[in-house]
């Protein structure tokens, strides 16, 4: 190997003249394919992250040991007092006197500068998307703009009916079902100054206003003429009319020579929407990367994305279809002058937390925090677009965005925000270069939000709730005060709506509105989009400017909510409502003297145990880290660790009050084995789970989760399936 590198027998590269070893895969990533086009030597390059390491590390560590340190004082608290009913003053006092909840501290507003418009004032859906699958990033990426007609076509958005052309062809019938739905959106989000989009036969450009002449001969134009936006095409036959709605876009798209354009009295072939305005390229929850060679995966594919040279090649329909990056589209506005729109989805990184390390890169034997080399490798590849060495650009206000998960309270925030000034130090970019994104979904960083967001007021641009990491926390931090409620029984806690309600009223309350997003959590239930269509409007009354959906189909649907409604104003409405209750959310969900059937506990334990072996065993077998998982009742969900943390953590915590017993709980984690090796048996390279128990290290993971779960630190899964992944892609070599 060139320049006198010595590759060690652990396949680890050891950089010359330095303290680290680099797995090689990572080292070829980086030497080779990185660094060449930014003009970065490897010799300095190696030298700055060693520097990072070597200053960022023993803080991390420090942070961590609080974490254990504060858990154990919780514990010891609970346990002193399990004979007592629970005292929610002297708890909260308690709380106060071990750092645990901070004094609020004065009011202030965030200051972050550089912000793109997507981030800043345009409300829009959200895609998390795990970057180590390059198809599924490209997809995402690519989600800006939605066909409606396919969205609706294609999903139950308009209820399913078993007409017999849906099985052999196009179905006329659905077909005009689809239009009429579309037709009705038009008229809701650009209404005409008379009559209806259902009955246009023709669309022009007048004068620079739209003109549409209707079935009855007469002509119209928009009641808000400043929704018309644009148009392609020539002024008097324009192939697509461009409009937009509270910051979003819509398109007309007309093409009398198109299957369903020619039989259209408009000629109108689609409307596309502007769909998916921001995506998180996922480096963490919804990620399987247990060592280096998973981690160059991850890191080649945002490499890709920065370039803007990504692509992906895969069978479909028998045959070889490439995917790569979309790109901008241009108009003429109405005045006849170009423009141009961003033709993909604003993308921000999701790097991992503060407690993992990676055997990525060692530094004097010891695996590196992988959160500080995501922050190290993340930022020098996002160099393409910040220095605009790219094909196509991410950033237009060449920043870069860094969601940052698991952190407890103000302490872990402020290290983030240190750790991402020295990266931008090392790398030679301009202050607060380097944005942040703060998951609301620990329950010391709940209490502790407005402090949070102080010591990241210069960078922050998210904030967001999740109802599933969020509840695991609260159920291991509680772990020690009695037994929990069943876990959907959650939702309807006083600390779940007092949670979603303070996340807006403290985001809110700091200047977020304008600036940063305030963002709810995911639909898991990609094949039921009337659902969300009824339902996830919920989150814009909520006061969010982004919300996650799981999939590209589900932006487009969930873009027409914010057609509804203008988040900027209903966020005014907000801001003069009483603010959520910390008491509330203090409010430990215990289950006390309800009863519960031997059925309802039966149930809980089926439900619980099936989720957790319906996901492990796809990350530990197959190196799955979200996917469509059937829950019990076959009903796939989009999955990542966040369901697997509640879910161990809930039965975790009932067997730690021995309200199920262990052999019960074992054989229900068997008997629900069978169930999931029947849900995979299509998947060939599926491996059961049962007969031989033994001998599945997903199922040993699963139950390590389990009766190990009051032990993990906060109830984390990463370390128990890094480990066991590892082992079974040894046993594989």
């Amino acid at each position: 190997m060139s320049s006198g590198v010595l590759e060690t027998a652990t396949s680890h590269v050891s950089v010359p003249d330095s303290a680290l070893q680099v797995s090689a895969p990572l080292y070829d990533l980086v030497v080779k394919e990185i660094l060449p086009d930014l003009g970065m030597e490897a010799e300095s390059f190696w030298a700055l992250m060693e520097e990072v390491i070597g200053e960022m590390a023993p803080k991390n560590n420090i942070l961590l040991l609080k974490r254990y340190q504060i858990q154990a004082e919780i514990n010891t608290w609970h346990q002193s007092r399990s004979d007592a009913p629970h005292d929610h003053d002297q708890y909260k006092k308690f709380l106060q006197k071990i750092g645990y909840l901070q004094p609020e501290g004065p009011d202030f507003q965030v200051s972050t500068e550089h912000v793109d418009d997507e981030i800043a004032t345009i409300a829009g859906p959200q895609l998390v998307v795990p970057v180590k699958n390059a198809r599924y990033a490209l997809n995402a990426t690519n989600s800006r703009w939605g066909s409606l007609y396919d969205a609706l076509y294609g999903t139950d958005g308009i209820p399913l009916d078993d007409s017999p052309e849906r099985s052999t062809g196009y179905d006329p019938a659905r077909g005009a079902k689809v239009i009429a739905f579309a037709r009705a959106f038009l008229d809701e989000s650009f209404p005409l100054s008379a009559g209806s989009h259902a009955d246009a036969v023709d669309y022009s450009v007048v004068d620079g206003a739209l003109r549409v002449a209707l079935a009855d001969d007469t002509v119209s134009g928009l009641k808000d003429p400043e929704k018309f936006a644009g148009y392609n095409g020539r002024a008097d036959a324009p192939a697509e009319i461009l409009l937009c709605n509270n910051n979003l876009h819509a398109i007309i798209q007309i093409d009398p020579s198109h299957a369903i354009g020619k039989d259209d009295a408009a000629s109108i072939k689609d409307i596309v929407i502007e769909s998916a305005i921001t995506t998180i390229q996922d480096c963490e929850d919804s990620v399987a990367a247990a060592d280096g060679e998973d981690k160059a995966e991850v890191y080649r594919n945002w490499l890709g994305l920065m370039r803007g040279t990504l692509s992906e090649t895969f069978m479909k329909g028998g045959k070889a279809v490439t995917r790569t990056l979309t790109p901008d589209l241009h108009f003429l506005n109405p005045k006849g002058a170009p423009i141009t729109l961003h033709g993909r989805s604003l993308l921000l990184v999701r790097n991992v937390g503060h407690l993992m390390t990676n055997e990525a890169v060692l530094m004097h034997g010891q695996e590196v925090p992988e959160g500080i080399l995501d922050a190290i490798i993340t930022a020098t590849i996002a160099l393409y677009d910040l220095k605009r060495l790219n094909q196509l650009r991410n950033s237009r206000a060449g920043s870069m965005y860094i969601v940052k998960p698991k952190m407890h309270g103000p302490e872990e925030v402020e290290f983030a925000c240190e750790l991402f000034a020295k990266v931008e130090s090392v790398l030679k970019l301009p202050v607060n270069t380097l944005k942040i994104g703060i998951m609301d979904e620990e329950r010391r960083t709940t209490l502790n939000l407005k402090a949070c967001i102080r010591v990241a007021r210069n960078r922050l641009i998210f904030i967001n709730t999740g109802f599933l990491d969020r509840t695991g926390d609260e159920i291991h931090t509680a772990m020690e005060a009695g037994v929990m409620v069943r876990k959907e029984a959650m939702r309807s806690e006083a600390w779940m709506k007092a949670y979603e309600d303070w996340n807006v009223d403290i985001g809110l309350a700091c200047g977020l509105q304008g600036v940063a997003q305030i963002g709810k959590g995911m639909w898991p239930k990609p094949d039921l989009m009337k659902e969300m269509l009824d339902s996830k409007l919920a989150h814009l009354e909520a006061g969010a400017n982004c919300a996650w959906v799981p999939s590209p189909t589900a932006a487009t649907l969930h873009a027409l909510h914010y057609h509804k409604i203008l988040v900027r104003e209903r966020q005014d409405e907000l801001k003069h409502r009483r603010r959520a209750s910390i008491d509330d959310i203090l409010t430990i969900p215990l289950l006390g003297d309800t009863q519960l059937s031997d059925q309802d506990i039966q149930n809980e334990l089926d439900n619980n145990c099936q989720g957790i072996l319906g996901y492990v065993v796809r990350w530990v077998e197959l190196g799955i880290g979200c996917s469509k998982v059937p829950d019990i009742n076959d009903i796939g969900l989009m999955e990542d660790r966040a369901t697997l943390r509640i879910s161990s953590q809930h039965v975790a915590n009932w067997l730690r009050h021995d309200f199920v017993r262990r052999t019960h709980v074992l054989e229900t984690l068997k008997r629900m084995a069978t169930v999931v090796d029947r849900q995979n048996a299509d998947d060939r390279e599926y491996k059961p789970m049962s007969p031989d128990f033994d001998s599945s290290v997903a199922f040993q993971a699963a139950c390590e989760l389990v009766f190990g779960g009051v032990h993990h630190p906060n109830g984390y899964t990463e370390p128990v399936l890094h480990r066991r992944r590892i082992e079974l892609k040894a046993s594989q070599k």
